[in-house]
């Protein structure tokens, strides 16, 4: 991942809802969530809601696939990845860390 990526997904993480939202993307998993479930689940106007996803999305950190007459989003577990190991890259400066590898951890 580049710097210039980082920034971009950092500062769209920067904000609490996209914050929220982009985890619960990441709690449902691969089979991602419509933007009505994430609107109720959230307690969040479809505007405010459709504005947000289209920030995380910009930033690579949400993908959207239509099924039918539905958008599924989902958090995209590639750039998630990737930023972690971008801000983690450096960590300890090589020496043995006892960080837990939190990409190990997820079931995804």
């Amino acid at each position: 991942m580049k710097e210039t990526d980082a920034v971009r997904s950092l500062a769209a993480l920067a904000q609490a809802l996209r914050l929220r939202l982009f985890r619960a993307l990441v709690v449902a998993g691969p089979e991602g969530l419509t933007p009505g479930a994430l609107a109720e689940h959230l307690e969040v106007a479809g505007n405010t809601l459709s504005f947000h996803l289209k920030e995380l999305a910009h930033a690579g950190l949400v993908t959207q696939e239509r099924q039918g007459r539905n958008l599924i989003y989902r958090a995209s577990f590639t750039t998630m990845e990737a930023l972690l190991g971008y801000l983690t890259e450096n960590c300890c400066e090589g020496a043995a860390c006892s960080i837990t590898d939190a990409a190990a951890d997820c079931r995804c």
